[in-house]
């Protein structure tokens, strides 16, 4: 959260602050996400007569198609960028409200996904956000009892998509770009639902802010000054998670042990950070607490598990592992042996490679043609060791200690009804290679991501 307080509103000192927030852009191809509101108005005309840019910028559109004069929106919007000479393009979305969901946050979380998906690799997105933007957020945030990265609030810059997304005007007010779209004559066109109160951003816009601007004129600028302050310290709270994780990681999951020997704000600060950095939302703090105290203290064997969303986080065996319940779906085909050495499983389940191996532990030429491929069914059993018993596959999996996730997934080799292998992970004693094999071979299962 970088702002832009000293640069002013002369085109080249935007641009210098753009480039001190995000120097890549001093090559990369700029586009501004063009509402055709003032404030995206005034972004897009400070860049667009500098030289610079020539036939670098762009401006990208909306249509959130949920009033009934967004079409004439988006061509006003067009009307301007020609009038700027900066090419322009537009994107309409089909939004499904679903039951209970703000359409407020369908609406923003649509146009984000819309901007991603239209940037070019390494493109760098520009927005409008400016210094009101950020105390609103702030003070949003604080009302609806977010943590540290809540508060911290917009950063100047953020991965969006393939490319970047960079908010060179949160230290310029909104006055000054109005003021500077008037000066010039600009059109601006105004979505009527930024006047409706009933919307939270609106109502402290409209009815607080008015106030406490009055009483602390300076307020914006201090608010936003105390979020880049929290974003320093969520800065080092992100390392000592990544720290605590590294130490307790187990493979993808994390070892209980590990996590319990750390204070419980350590232990919540770990979580939180190994959950993100996983790309999953971070669970609310009801249940960041359950996971970490009740989950960890759960009797060896109880397998408990924790859901929020799509996302599950399973205890087993003295590991937490993460994932999304119910992703992997059942699947039975075949694999013909001497057409292919390799098989993509189904959606999620990755794939399998066999390949030669000196040391590998399959008998080539004790392999069928084909081999059947499908998930667990329960009850599968095999011999992993010559003369050793016959043991089930679950309490090979419960003594390797092999998380629910990856059980889901787990691909079966059979040649018939007889199980060949359980991933890479077993072989059954009749497929095995004895000393005197001529060819030997190595199964690899590539996991999904």
């Amino acid at each position: 959260m970088c702002p832009a307080r000293d640069a002013g509103l002369d085109p080249e000192g935007i641009y210098s602050q753009l480039l001190q927030i995000h120097p890549p852009a001093a090559t990369a191809r700029l586009c501004v996400a063009f509402s055709g509101g003032a404030d995206s108005t005034a972004l897009l005309g400070l860049l667009a007569g500098l030289p610079a840019l020539r036939g670098r910028l762009r401006a990208l559109h909306i249509d959130h198609g949920l009033q009934r004069g967004s079409p004439a929106w988006a061509r006003a919007c067009a009307a301007s960028a020609r009038a700027l000479k900066v090419p322009f393009a537009t994107r309409r979305l089909t939004l499904r409200r679903g039951r209970g969901q703000s359409l407020e946050a369908l609406a923003r979380a649509g146009r984000y996904a819309a901007l991603a998906q239209a940037l070019a690799p390494q493109e760098v997105l520009l927005s409008a956000h400016h210094l009101e933007d950020q105390m609103e957020t702030v003070l949003l945030q604080l009302l609806r009892g977010a943590g540290l990265p809540g508060l911290a609030a917009m950063p100047a810059v953020a991965r969006l998509g393939r490319g970047f997304l960079v908010r060179p005007l949160l230290g310029v007010a909104r006055a000054q770009l109005r003021a500077w779209v008037q000066a010039r004559g600009l059109p601006c066109v105004e979505d009527p639902s930024n006047l409706d109160d009933g919307l939270d951003r609106n109502y402290l816009r409209h009815q607080v802010l008015p106030a406490l601007l009055s009483r602390w004129p300076g307020a914006a600028r201090t608010i936003a000054r105390a979020g880049r302050h929290i974003a320093q310290a969520q800065v080092l709270l992100d390392e000592l998670a990544a720290a605590d994780v590294a130490r307790a990681a187990d493979g993808a999951a994390l070892a209980v042990t590990a996590l319990r020997a750390l204070p419980l704000e350590r232990r919540r600060n770990a979580l939180r950070g190994w959950i993100s950095q996983a790309g999953h939302p971070v669970p609310d703090a009801r249940r960041l607490e359950q996971m970490a105290v009740t989950l960890l203290a759960a009797r060896v064997g109880a397998n408990p598990h924790l859901s929020w969303g799509q996302v599950q986080v399973q205890r087993h065996a003295g590991r937490l592992t993460l994932g999304v319940p119910g992703a992997a779906a059942p699947y039975a085909l075949t694999w013909p042996l001497r057409r292919s050495s390799s098989l993509r499983l189904p959606a999620g389940a990755g794939h399998l490679e066999l390949v030669a191996a000196a040391q590998g532990p399959i008998d080539a030429a004790a392999l069928p043609a084909q081999l059947l491929v499908r998930t667990r069914r329960g009850g599968e059993r095999l011999r992993p060791r010559a003369g050793g018993p016959s043991r089930t596959l679950k309490s090979l999996l419960q003594e390797e200690a092999i998380g629910l996730c990856e059980r889901e997934h787990l691909p079966l080799l059979f040649a018939g009804e007889q199980l060949v292998a359980a991933a890479d992970l077993w072989v059954d004693e009749r497929w095995q290679a004895g000393p005197d094999c001529a060819r030997r071979l190595r199964l690899i299962w590539h996991r999904p991501a």
